[in-house]
């Protein structure tokens, strides 16, 4: 059997409602990597991808733009291309959920589920638009929290208290599409019964070495200890998606056709070649190896690509990944990326300012492989592209190509005290970390030839030689050669993450480079082309337009419509709305407001709370040793590891209240309402400490 490895490859679906921002590309940039690495070393892997493309956001945002929902996925279809091609992501096919061979295959795995009886039917009461006519997820209705009163809360929890409630129990509810009240309305649903397969997919999770540890631990600690809950698979309608077929009236969720795309995209590639997905998704013939299936993704989608997704494979007769692999969320300047600090940065906005190539090798020397998340410091970005890209690799040949445009390389290798036999030899740890997705190791390896690289150039000083004329003609081609040697061994090595750069030095010297093993042999005697510049330094202005570019984040989560901008008046030009959703209460007196005791308080430790889908469990201290402990309904718009250290307000002599989750001892102080999408906590300003009192 051969050698050759078969890697289906495969990036989370990029959702039909919002542009590329620099978030959605850590994953991208890293499959891309992936798949270009393993091309290089001489494997077939196959990068595939899809739009995702059905659900009630995707059917109000075409209602509210007054065009088709296939008008609006064609539209942004293309706008999902061009910022990928910019980027250097190759895909070998791209698809769409929405295509003839998903809804085919849908329909196969729901048979499949249905012949094993693992599809029950249940009612389900949910709150009804009869203005808008559709159902309300809990993010379309808001209304009075029926705990603490708060208002404009949605309709699953409170992100004032904590409190979690269906949305039947909201006081006062309001629809968010039509503002008018809605109906309390029963709808038959579909589940799909899980806990007959949680032994399989314990097995699957804890010893196929498809997840990392951590992942795995996580699985078998929040969901594989009790009983799977039924997952609710179906929609009733109006709901854009594919109508099941023996279900009229339903369709199925975004969640069930979303990774069947994966499968979909494989048959459209495969058929184009007059194969079929069978022959990457079901257990290969004894004259192939069987296909390698690799997973990326966010760790806010693990749920469903490591419980429910092997789930359907296994009951459909499919190839279980290979791997799963998750990695962390994009913060930039240490912060959650936000519109208010101009660091929600798209993808078209980056590519107008600058180069791809930089943003690439950022996040391929931050990738660790792990699930800690990335950080886009935009002033380290600037200093590490320049001193590594410009300053290390680029800089040997821009010192040297010159002096070999007459003469070519050196017809024999010049001994270069066993530099290149040196950076040969750490091709197998540099590949080792690549397959590992350990591109930061892989970079560091690269960058460390690099120094040995220069070294060598500083000690010889070519310029030098070039003033000393002929007499030093042999030894200064000598030198370069070394050099432009050196330099493209780099290249081989970095073209996963550089594949302009390259193209590029291929057109200088040496043709093109395709195979990982031209990093194990020298060049000689090859023409040397004319140096053209490489790549340039960043320069502040280029980041300064960037944060000048950011524009409103826009939306791109499931089930949640594109929030309308609010209508700027007065001299401030801020919005009446927030105050006319909620207008002031009664008048209070001093003495009133005196026995609300507001304190800043530090965050000392940041938690998430298992099950609780909006709840964050905070530590806060008041100074010396009184701390306490408040459950804030956060999570949605704040990382736990964000706010540790961060200066809040709380009202420190509210009385404890004993939630499901334990005992919440206070309330953090957060603004939310109308206008605005999220909700924002009070900070005090810079020279504030715990315990000082606010008034």
């Amino acid at each position: 059997m051969s050698d050759t490895r078969r890697i289906l490859i495969t990036s989370a679906l990029p959702y039909a409602n919002g542009h590329i921002h620099l978030g959605h590309l850590v994953e991208y940039i890293q499959t891309d990597i992936f798949a270009r690495f393993q091309r290089l070393r001489g494997h077939q892997a196959l990068y595939l991808c899809a739009d995702d493309t059905h659900g009630t956001a995707i059917m109000i945002r075409a209602r509210a733009e007054g065009r088709s929902e296939q008008e609006l996925i064609a539209a942004m279809r293309a706008a999902h291309l061009a910022d990928f091609s910019g980027f250097q992501i190759a895909f070998d096919h791209y698809g769409s959920t929405d295509s003839p061979a998903n809804r085919r295959l849908c329909e196969a795995f729901w048979l499949a589920l249905r012949q094993q009886n693992l599809i029950v039917s249940r009612e389900v009461k949910q709150l009804f638009d009869p203005a808008a006519g559709v159902f309300l997820a809990d993010r379309f209705v808001r209304g009075q929290c029926p705990q603490c009163g708060a208002a404009e809360q949605y309709g699953d929890s409170c992100e004032a208290c904590g409190a979690t409630y269906s949305p039947a129990e909201l006081v006062n509810p309001v629809s968010t599409l039509s503002g008018t009240p809605p109906e309390i309305r029963s709808a038959e649903h579909l589940f799909v019964t899980l806990d007959s397969l949680r032994p399989f997919l314990t097995e699957w999770t804890q010893r196929s070495g498809a997840l990392d540890p951590p992942i795995a631990n996580y699985l078998a600690g929040h969901f594989l200890g009790d009983p799977l809950r039924d997952w609710d698979i179906s929609r009733p309608a109006p709901y854009f998606g594919f109508e099941i077929p023996d279900a009229p009236g339903q369709s199925w969720y975004v969640w069930f056709d979303a990774p069947i795309g994966y499968v979909a995209a494989t048959e459209e590639w495969a058929t184009a070649r007059d194969g079929s997905y069978a022959d990457w998704w079901r257990p290969g013939d004894r004259n192939q190896p069987p296909a390698e299936i690799h997973h990326f993704i966010g760790k806010d989608i693990t749920y469903f690509h490591t419980l429910f997704w092997p789930a359907m494979l296994k009951v459909a007769g499919l190839t279980l990944p290979t791997r799963v692999r998750v990695h962390g969320f994009l913060t930039v300047n240490g912060q959650k990326m936000s519109k208010s600090r101009g660091t929600f940065l798209l993808a078209r906005d980056y590519l107008d300012q600058l180069d791809p190539a930089a943003l690439r090798y950022y996040y391929a020397a931050k990738l660790s492989g792990g699930i800690e998340d990335l950080d886009l410091n935009l002033d380290e970005f600037a200093t590490k592209v320049n001193a590594d890209l410009v300053g290390k690799v680029v800089n040997l040949a821009s010192r040297t190509a010159r002096w070999l445009t007459a003469t070519g390389l050196a017809p024999d290798y010049p001994d270069d005290g066993g530099l290149f036999t040196r950076a040969a030899a750490d091709g197998e740890a540099i590949a080792a970390a690549y397959e590992a997705c350990d591109f930061a190791r892989a970079m560091r390896l690269i960058m460390q030839a690099a120094d040995r690289a220069n070294l060598y150039v500083d000690q010889e000083q070519p310029w030098k030689l070039a003033k000393e004329g002929p007499a030093a003609a042999d030894r200064l081609q000598q030198v370069a050669s070394v050099a432009i040697n050196l330099f493209r061994q780099l290249v081989v090595y970095l073209s996963p993450v550089l594949p302009q750069l390259a193209a590029d030095v291929g057109r200088l010297v040496g043709g093109s480079i395709d195979h990982w093993d031209q990093s194990q042999t020298p060049l000689r005697g090859v023409r040397v082309n004319r140096f053209q510049p490489l790549l340039r330094r960043i320069e502040p202005s280029q980041i300064e337009a960037l944060l000048q570019a950011s524009g409103p984040p826009p939306e791109t989560t499931k089930g949640t419509p594109m929030p309308a901008p609010p209508t700027p008046t007065g001299e401030a030009g801020d919005s009446p709305e927030p105050l006319a959703a909620e207008p002031l209460a009664e008048t209070c007196t001093i003495d009133d407001f005196a026995r609300v005791d507001l304190r800043v308080a530090r965050v000392v430790a940041a938690d998430e709370v298992p099950d609780a889908r909006k709840l964050l469990k905070l530590t806060v201290s008041l100074g010396g040793d009184d701390s306490r402990t408040v459950f804030a309904g956060i999570k949605k718009f704040h990382r736990p590891e964000d706010l540790v250290g961060r200066l809040v307000v709380v009202v420190a002599n509210l009385a404890p209240r004993q939630m499901k989750f334990g005992l919440s001892e206070g309330m953090v102080v957060a603004a939310s309402g109308a206008g605005a999408e999220g909700v924002f906590l009070l900070s005090p300003d810079s020279g504030a400490l715990p315990g000082m009192r606010l008034g």
